[in-house]
């Protein structure tokens, strides 16, 4: 049994009826020239000779003994296909909207943690020749780097799909018994603890450093204090069981462009788009604050080349400059706090640990969550960000599924309780999709948001090409 990380660990114990922790993507294709029949059975034969290729979707949780510690994967033995890859049918005209109220859907249903923790959906009686693929994984088996093995996988080059090696043989693998089962937990818990006590002495010096580090650049006037609260948004709610989902597209080239002639990175640009998108939202619900709202925003630990089907994430707040009217302002403001942000981050992820033992976890901290979301606490205490902005970069060269071209790969996140609005963007050859994952009792109307992205992009555009123009 290999144990799950603290960190993946998590991502189990913070997950209830309201909270499911899976990750997934709204893949577009269009079919084909000339096929017909049953997309889903297509794609199901397809996946069926590739699924080896993705070593996680073979394994299933199994309990350490008395739960004291945290779960680890087994070999699953054969996948059941009927659960793993369903099938959906929209109704006509199937238009965007039906597609992305199927997706909101099918994401707010957990995933069956007998099974491996992966579920896909082919949806098929899309306008256009196309067809969709919801994939779901949880959140403790990936993170948006190792997404990548999936993606690998599951993609081609040509349309002609690429030949796959057959999945080798099983090794033959004795299960140990309970009492085996017994000693083994106990012996692993107590060489965490240890192991992870001396982890943490070792750390110390370097905590100590990386702390002196992050208070430096404060005192000395180079960066100000960080924004420690963000004012309450109707985001800012526990969340229910039902959610909302939206997709947009805009242009990488243009978003490269505004980029490069402000001086910003990609993602002030992105965090930029949100911003005014948000801010004419709230203004529109008569909910802007008069402080900036805050996003929280992931940032990879996973170096070059690593593969690893685990969670190596940090992560950072930056205010959104929400508070300024001129999109070019929101710009620079953003630009100007993302780097301070990052200059704070980068001296805490160096000492920030990604692995911990607690005894009785399994049980401890689900309970707790389950109180945390009862208790609806999220609606009165503090929050120190108001949603999660992630930016992942994907391949700048067409793909292929079972014959099909991929059109767009929209990512579809999680909302928690407190964080309500969760916006994942990922590039795909020329554009930059954007996902929209809300509860749905704080943001209903989804789609009007995401049409305000597009709104919000096409204003810092017009804005920069002004700014910069002859006549300027």
């Amino acid at each position: 049994m290999k144990q799950l990380s603290g960190i993946d660990a998590t991502f189990l114990y913070m997950e209830t009826d309201e909270t499911p922790m899976h990750v997934a993507g709204l893949t577009l294709y269009d079919l084909p020239k000339g096929f017909k029949g049953s997309f889903h059975k297509h794609f199901t034969e397809f996946f069926k000779g590739r699924v080896h290729l993705i070593p996680i979707f073979g394994m299933k949780l199994a309990k350490a003994a008395f739960e004291l510690d945290h779960p680890g994967w087994v070999d699953a033995g054969d996948l059941d296909f009927d659960y793993h890859i369903q099938s959906a049918k929209l109704d006509r005209p199937g238009s965007r909207k039906q597609l992305e109220d199927k997706v909101a859907e099918l994401h707010a249903e957990r995933l069956d943690r007998s099974k491996p923790l992966w579920q896909f959906t082919v949806i098929e009686g899309l306008e256009g020749r196309q067809a969709a693929l919801y994939s779901k994984v949880h959140h403790a088996a990936v993170d948006g780097g190792a997404g990548m093995v999936i993606t690998q996988a599951l993609y081609d080059l040509s349309e002609t799909p690429r030949e796959v090696k057959p999945a080798p043989a099983k090794p033959e693998v004795r299960i140990p018994s309970a009492p085996e089962r017994a000693i083994l937990t106990m012996n692993d818990i107590m060489s965490n603890l240890v192991r992870q006590q001396l982890t943490v002495l070792e750390n110390v010096p370097k905590m100590m450093t990386q702390l002196t580090d992050m208070i430096a650049p404060v005192f000395s006037g180079k960066i100000g204090l960080p924004q420690i609260f963000a004012p309450r948004t109707p985001f800012n709610v526990t969340i229910t069981a039902k959610r909302s989902y939206a997709a947009r597209s805009v242009s990488l080239m243009d978003v490269k462009a505004i980029s490069k002639a402000t001086g910003s990175k990609l993602n002030d640009v992105v965090m930029a788009i949100t911003s005014g998108a948000v801010r004419k939202y709230l203004m529109q619900k008569q909910a802007l604050p008069d402080a900036a709202l805050v996003a929280f925003v992931p940032i990879s630990m996973r170096e070059a080349g690593n593969s690893d089907m685990n969670n190596q994430v940090f992560g950072m707040n930056v205010p959104l400059a929400t508070n300024y009217g001129n999109p070019l302002k929101r710009l620079a403001k953003i630009k100007q706090e993302s780097g301070a942000s990052k200059t704070l981050a980068s001296g805490a992820k160096e000492a920030a640990m990604s692995d911990f033992t607690l005894v009785g976890a399994p049980t401890l901290l689900p309970g707790l969550m389950q109180l945390y979301g009862a208790s609806k606490m999220a609606n009165v205490i503090p929050q120190i960000v108001n949603m999660t902005i992630s930016n992942t970069a994907g391949p700048p060269f067409p793909l292929y599924c079972a014959g099909a071209k991929v059109t767009a790969l929209y990512p579809v996140s999680i909302p928690i309780h407190g964080v309500a609005l969760n916006v994942t963007v990922q590039s795909y050859l020329d554009h930059l999709d954007f996902g929209l994952t809300a509860d749905h009792q704080a943001v209903p109307d989804a789609d009007a948001l995401a049409d305000l992205f597009v709104d919000a992009f096409e204003e810092l555009k017009a804005a920069v090409a002004k700014a910069h123009s002859p006549a300027a």
